[in-house]
């Protein structure tokens, strides 16, 4: 078997993956239940509201895998009843008062927020 020429055809070249959300109607969030986290545990957030309902929710997807830790507040939409089995999702972050953050090494120059 004979050895062939590497050139550029041989090369495949992918779309990058888009970041941008895909429709600029963005939904309106404004009649969200406020809430804070008060747990998180594989993906799910215990949160409790004013009125002392607890609830369970997810994060959405455009939040990001670590956006959200214990002390957030956070906007909560869905079934927010607190029943058995009901599933909220949270989808916005209010803007930290403060927060307890570490290093993964001691050299490291990136904290990581555990809780806010």
């Amino acid at each position: 078997m004979a050895k062939r020429e590497y050139d550029e055809s041989d090369a495949r070249i992918r779309p990058a993956r888009s970041t941008r959300p895909r429709s600029k109607d963005r939904p309106d969030y404004s009649d969200a239940l406020q809430a804070l986290v008060t747990t998180v545990d594989r993906g799910r957030q215990t949160c409790i509201t004013d009125d002392g309902t607890i609830i369970t929710a997810m994060r959405a997807r455009e939040l990001g895998p670590k956006s959200v830790v214990v002390g957030d507040l956070v906007s909560v939409v869905g079934d927010v009843t607190g029943s058995e089995g009901s599933l909220a999702r949270i989808v916005a972050v209010q803007e930290r008062r403060n927060s307890l953050s570490r290093t993964v090494d001691d050299d490291a120059k990136v904290e990581r927020t555990i809780v806010a």
